[in-house]
């Protein structure tokens, strides 16, 4: 079961390949460490599912001191806003699952609070060490570094619960049946460290949508979401030349959102370049994908790149946690055409529809880490903390 606040929910493990955990485990007990993104948190929520434990989410607010390096915060609790967060007292858990940058030094806190004795899986990325970490589970944008306790997956573990888009299939489909089919979801991102979308941009995908639409005789489900510029949405808006159902994230239209309903109706997507989530989400769907992209913003670039060996450098300082490299979407773009889960420019479809069995790969390890005989991969990847690994 899952817990947040007061509410208690069953969870259920997501797909044939995910079996049901042994009974010796059937006690572990698991905090989840929710922050303020809702992409991450979704990913967090869908591991801690698929694993069938028992588990407890703590939702966290972080003061001001988060914007300090994790290299100084070192294993504590000070960048977290104590008052505003759910309340982190024993009994410790026996595994903590986190994500990115804030979570780290408050995951590595409880494990010394727990005695060692918790276990650390972290997604996506840590920006300390990671060899404090037991698991580290990243995606290729990230460019983290090959290491034995870091698993490499090619997507987010964003994929919508299938429960939630059945539940969505009755409310919408009404709506959206004056249509014409072929239903192609656009779904929206907005700026990130890595791309703006400007009003030019947002325009461009307009007219590309509506191009796409004409072409097939069908028409758009469009949905922006919290990172999308409100004078962006007016200029996608404006562009658009084709008939189409549009949903503009608001804060206080939570409970009407389209989006689950667009992942369960579409035939087809285009989705921008800047969110891996929504790429995740719609990839997991099985049908065609279609990567709407733009440059990205311009990256200052690393001297240390610039003489021999700096290859070899660079990763022992992201190893470290003493830079973060910048986010390489394009990466993640160039493994998803390779692998056939999105079309090519001027492809009409993919070259084959398979589903990424990320989820099930994780569950696997983390079943391993924590002892399941049936995982035949138990422990291998763990690397111990030496005596010379100073907790800063």
């Amino acid at each position: 079961m899952k817990k947040i606040g007061n509410e208690v929910n069953t969870a259920v493990c997501v797909g044939d390949a995910l079996r049901r955990p042994s009974e010796a485990l059937s006690q572990v007990r698991v905090w989840v460490l929710l922050g303020a993104g809702a992409g991450d948190n979704a990913q967090l929520l869908r591991l801690a599912e698929a694993l069938g434990w028992p588990f407890e989410a703590k939702r966290i607010r972080y003061n001001r001191l988060n914007r300090c390096p994790n290299l100084l915060l070192g294993a504590s609790k000070l960048a977290v806003d104590t008052q505003g967060s759910d309340p982190l007292v024993g009994p410790w858990p026996d595994l903590v699952i986190g994500a990115s940058r804030r979570s780290a030094p408050l995951a590595r806190w409880i494990k010394k609070q727990s005695g060692g004795r918790s276990r650390l899986v972290h997604l996506l990325h840590a920006q300390a060490p990671l060899h404090y970490f037991d698991l580290v589970v990243t995606t290729p944008q990230y460019r983290l570094p090959e290491r034995p306790n870091v698993l490499h997956n090619l997507l987010p573990m964003n994929a919508a619960q299938p429960e939630v888009l059945e539940s969505s299939l009755a409310q919408w489909r009404q709506r959206l049946e004056h249509l014409p089919r072929l239903w192609i979801a656009v779904l929206v991102g907005g700026n990130s460290s890595s791309y703006r979308l400007d009003v030019f941009t947002a325009r461009q995908l307009g007219e590309f949508a509506s191009r796409a639409a004409r072409e097939r005789g069908g028409s758009l489900l469009i949905s922006t979401s919290p990172r999308t510029p409100s004078d962006s949405t007016d200029a996608l808006l404006a562009a658009v030349q084709s008939p189409a159902y549009i949903y503009r994230w608001q804060p206080t239209n939570k409970d009407e959102n389209a989006y689950p309903a667009y992942l369960a109706l579409a035939d087809r997507f285009i989705v921008t370049a800047d969110s891996a989530s929504m790429l995740a989400e719609a990839c997991s769907t099985g049908r065609p994908v279609e990567l709407f992209d733009w440059t990205p913003r311009r990256q200052p670039k690393r001297l240390l790149r610039t003489f021999p060996g700096s290859q070899r450098l660079e990763e022992s300082l992201i190893h470290w946690g003493v830079i973060k490299p910048k986010r390489d979407f394009q990466a993640l773009h160039r493994e998803l055409l390779k692998r056939g889960l999105l079309c090519s420019p001027g492809q009409k479809e993919s070259r084959h529809h398979a589903k990424p069995d990320d989820l099930a790969r994780t569950v696997t390890r983390i079943r391993g880490l924590m002892g399941d005989a049936g995982s035949k991969r138990a422990n291998s990847f763990y690397v111990p903390v030496t005596s010379t690994d100073l907790d800063l």
